[in-house]
Parts: C-alpha cells; sequence; structure tokens
C-alpha cells in the first residue's frame, strides 16, 4: 500500500515537474535571448545567458528600435489602457449587477439576459461596428478610443450578479428598516462584501487589457499610443532593415512586457486566489 503510495506520489510531482520546466522554457530562452549580442544569436543558439541583459533593457527602455518610440511609453501607454478598462469594466459591471438583482423595474431580467447573451457573441463581431462609432465620436488616436470601446463586459455583470444573488436577502431588508438607502447599502455592505471578487476579477481584467492586440492596431496611427503588444510587432518590422535582426531587443521587450502583469497577480495573489474559491461555493 505504502508503496502504492509513494509511486503515485512520485508520478504526480514528476508530471508537476515536467509541465513546470514546459511552462518555464519559453520563459528562460527569452532570457537568454536577450542577454546577448545579434552575432551571438546568429549562429547556433546559445543554451546559458549571456552578460548584455541590462545593455540591452536598458537600451530598449530609453531609446527603442529605429522607427519606433522607447519601450518606457509603449508600457506606459499599456499601463494606462490596461487600468483604465480594469476600472471602468468593474465600475459598469458592479453596478448593472447590483441594479439587476436589487432593484425591480419594467423588463429587469430581460435586459440581463440581453447582457448575457453578448458573451455568445465573438469579439471580432463586435469590432468594426465599434470601430465605426469610435471614429464617429473621435475617439481615435487617443487613451479614450483605447479605454471607453472596451469597458462593457458581460462576464464580469454576469459573475456579479450570481455573487449577489448568493448574499442573504435578510441583510436588504435589514438596511431598509434601518433606513438605509440604496446607495448607503450599496457602499457599506454590498462593496466590502464584494471585495474578493472585485480583486480576483481586477487581476483578470487587467491582464486581458494588457495583452490587448487587435484594438489598439485598428484604433491608433500615431506612434505615440503604441502599446508594449503592438510595439513588439513594431519592432519586428523594423529589424527587417538591419543587417542582423535585433532579437536580443524583442526579447528584452517582452520581458519588460511580463513585469506589470506579474506584479499585478504577485500584489493580489491573495485576494485573487480567494475570490476564485469563494465563487466556487
Amino acid at each position: 500500500m505504502k508503496v502504492g503510495l509513494l509511486q503515485s506520489a512520485g508520478l504526480r510531482h514528476a508530471v508537476l515537474i515536467a509541465m513546470a520546466v514546459i511552462v518555464a522554457l519559453p520563459l528562460y530562452l527569452a532570457v537568454v535571448a536577450a542577454s546577448h549580442t545579434p552575432q551571438e544569436l546568429l549562429g547556433h543558439f546559445p543554451l546559458l545567458p549571456g552578460g548584455k541583459l541590462f545593455d540591452n533593457l536598458g537600451e530598449v527602455l530609453t531609446k527603442g528600435l529605429p522607427g519606433t518610440i522607447p519601450v518606457w511609453r509603449m508600457l506606459l501607454n499599456s499601463f494606462i489602457m490596461a487600468l483604465g478598462i480594469t476600472v471602468g469594466k468593474l465600475f459598469i459591471s458592479i453596478l448593472s449587477a447590483y441594479a439587476v438583482v436589487y432593484f425591480r423595474f419594467p423588463l429587469r431580467m430581460a435586459a440581463f439576459w440581453l447582457i448575457f447573451f453578448t458573451l455568445m457573441m465573438p469579439i471580432e463581431v463586435r469590432f468594426f461596428p465599434t470601430y465605426q462609432i469610435s471614429a464617429n465620436l473621435h475617439l481615435l488616436n487617443s487613451y479614450s478610443g483605447l479605454i471607453f470601446p472596451l469597458i462593457a463586459s458581460a462576464t464580469a455583470t454576469f459573475l456579479f450578479r450570481q455573487f449577489f444573488m448568493t448574499l442573504p436577502r435578510s441583510l436588504a431588508d435589514a438596511a431598509r428598516i434601518d433606513g438605509a438607502g440604496p446607495i448607503r447599502f450599496f457602499l457599506d455592505m454590498v462593496l466590502p462584501l464584494s471585495r474578493t471578487n472585485i480583486a480576483a476579477l481586477f487581476v483578470l481584467v487587467f491582464v486581458y487589457g494588457w495583452n490587448q492586440y487587435l484594438w489598439p492596431l485598428l484604433t491608433t496611427t500615431d506612434a505615440s499610443y503604441t502599446t508594449v503588444v503592438m510595439g513588439m510587432q513594431g519592432m519586428i518590422n523594423a529589424g527587417a532593415a538591419f543587417a542582423l535582426p535585433r532579437w536580443d531587443l524583442i526579447m528584452a521587450t517582452a520581458l519588460l512586457a511580463l513585469l506589470p502583469p506579474v506584479i499585478v497577480v504577485l500584489l493580489m495573489q491573495r485576494w485573487f486566489i480567494k475570490g476564485l474559491t469563494d465563487s466556487d461555493k
């Protein structure tokens, strides 16, 4: 019995280690590529990191490649867009879910199911009409155009609605007896109880906003609004003008692009995990 348990545990650990290696290998290769010169990468790909990592990171941060803006500006654009999308999605979704659960008005459930059915529509289907509206409102080449068209979220609205429905109805009744209005009940009772859910969705939506590529590509032609995900593609195109592709600088940019989402996940890890586990109960 013990031998079988040990073998089973050993197999599980071996599988976990193998999966960890598979996940970590691309990151390791990016570090290796970012720490060498283009000449060193031209021949046999090195297996060990070189000594140019911090030089390459500093170069892309302050200068970028010819034809591209510095990476620090790309990171700033991505951060503004991701944070704006995150705050906007959470604000609209939590208020929409609160109205659907706690208010009684005509066609309340019809409005909710209309929102829910948008989950079945591919995002690409909405891009053309959304782009047309953004162009008509003169939102192209602006932070407003990057953020506002993406802040509606049926997923977040649905998740908040499901959480609010688990709260005891007696809370609303007690607040009503105490003379608390809808706003006070929302701020003093519902919002504090939703902290873990907000944290979990904050992480997920921030990563979603940070990784946006197609929408910024459609709505921005001004290089000053280039995001870091767009910028890496631009660096690949700009690298074609060099005798040797600057994969060292491109991989250095990729490493810098990883940092903000990783920092957000690490800072909110406890709340993120608690929000996911609480939503399963």
